[in-house]
């Protein structure tokens, strides 16, 4: 397997963050918590560079940026100045008049050892003042990584919260008819960019999850008719049996502190949960009901864990301390609940809700209180979050369309997107920020 290569980037120059003495003289900003937004006009030129990948780079900004949903990209007609300098200060009239409240310019330059020297500056066009700048060196190979690590910096000081553009996606890339459809697991960036296989079985897997440390994933494979837990180094391509059980395990995911997996194994009729040390490797039970428990999700601090079964009668959600005590239902609405996903923020739950016929992504408080439902469709499922706990992915299989897509949607339930794969995709699985 190709190794996965690792940005090696030295922050030359810090943010830049500049304050001024009168209210009205304010830098410009976003409040990403009072519900729906009205997306911030932004202006961003080509970087300048001498072989093109400046514009390369500044159109990956761009599309990250727009793809939030926060940000409306000025169209590159409409500039009036058309080489900037980013070393002097803009002509702030010919952006405002565009009403650009942000302007983003930057200069890509290839050192004499081969590297790439990105920098940009992020300016508010009605104050006049710099907000930002910053400058990274790297490999010409990472040339997409330092531009989603540019758009996470402009996200970050625009919006107070850290971005999720410099993140991966593990999701079950689907090919062939439905009656002989064969499933592997993939990567790319979050946008879509370089795909890459990570098997080539003939074996059904599902359930990719990424472990906290970003370098290895578990998921569930169907190999010999036997479902088992595997967990897959990204960098080796190294992989291993997480436990060999007597019956099937199902939905294994890493605990906050990576040294843990929690999953779900049937034992005759009934499944309950059961976490693993990966270092002793002791097993430890923690539900013990005559009925299906399973999808467990820790809470980001690792004290809670969230989970779904049918020991109601159907599939609900119920929440239960890391050590198996005070299992507490939770999900009180009409239909079923299922794939249950504790927020990287800990103040929501993601879930799947089937109802009426339909399937939809909703997210509820961890009481269970303030249930809102993002999406509903034929078949929506399997929410997962990004690492600022803003925007979530799932995946779709629309009625007719042959197979399920990729889709994500923010918290005001706006914005919702197809995220383009080579074939059909399902479960994804988002990593933490890259590092």
């Amino acid at each position: 397997m190709k190794k996965f290569p690792l940005l090696r980037i030295l922050m030359v120059l810090a943010a830049m963050v500049c304050t001024f003495s009168t209210p009205a003289m304010a830098l410009v900003e976003i409040n990403i918590n009072k519900g729906n937004v009205a997306p911030m006009p932004i202006a961003i030129p080509d970087f300048s560079s001498k072989n093109g990948i400046g514009a390369q780079i500044s159109a990956v900004v761009e599309a990250d940026l727009k793809r939030s949903g926060l940000f409306a990209p000025v169209n590159h007609g409409a500039f009036i100045d058309k080489n900037i300098n980013p070393d002097q200060a803009p002509n702030m009239a010919n952006w405002t008049v565009l009403n650009a409240q942000a302007l983003v310019v930057g200069r890509i330059n290839q050192e004499a050892d081969g590297r790439l020297r990105a920098e940009f500056r992020l300016w508010d066009t009605y104050a006049g003042q710099q907000m930002s700048g910053q400058q990274f060196y790297t490999q010409p190979e990472n040339w997409r990584r330092v531009a989603h690590i540019i758009a996470d910096a402009i996200y970050e000081r625009i919006t107070g919260e850290k971005g999720y553009f410099d993140t991966r996606i593990v999701f079950v890339s689907e090919s062939g008819s439905k009656t002989d459809r064969k499933h592997q697991l993939a990567i790319m960036d979050q946008d879509g960019a370089n795909v890459r296989t990570l098997t080539n079985t003939a074996n059904i897997v599902l359930t990719p999850r990424f472990s906290p440390n970003r370098q290895e994933i578990t998921y569930m494979s169907f190999e010999g008719d036997q479902p088992r837990v595997y967990m897959l180094q990204l960098e080796t391509g190294q992989r291993e049996v997480v436990g060999n059980f007597p019956g099937m395990t199902f939905a294994p995911r890493f605990s906050p502190d990576g040294q843990r997996v929690i999953m779900s194994l049937q034992e005759g009729g009934n499944a309950n949960i059961y976490t693993m040390d990966l270092r002793s490797r002791t097993t430890t039970r923690l539900t013990s009901t005559p009925a299906i428990d399973t999808s467990p999700s820790y809470s980001p601090d690792g004290k809670r864990i969230v989970f779904e079964s049918d020991r109601g009668g159907r599939q609900q959600l119920y929440v239960m301390n890391s050590d198996g005590s005070g299992q507490t239902r939770i999900s009180f609405g009409e239909g079923s609940y299922s794939t249950p996903v504790w927020s990287p923020r800990g103040d929501l739950i993601a879930f799947t809700k089937q109802a009426g016929g339909k399937f939809s992504i909703g997210v509820m408080k961890v009481d269970g209180s303030g249930e809102r439902l993002l999406t509903t469709g034929f078949h929506n499922e399997g929410p997962t979050w990004a690492p600022n706990g803003r925007v979530i992915m799932y995946f779709s299989d629309a009625a007719g369309a042959g197979g399920p897509q990729l889709h994500s949607i923010d918290l005001t339930g706006y914005n919702e997107q197809i995220i383009k794969t080579p074939g059909y995709a399902s479960d994804p699985a988002w990593s933490p920020l890259l590092e």
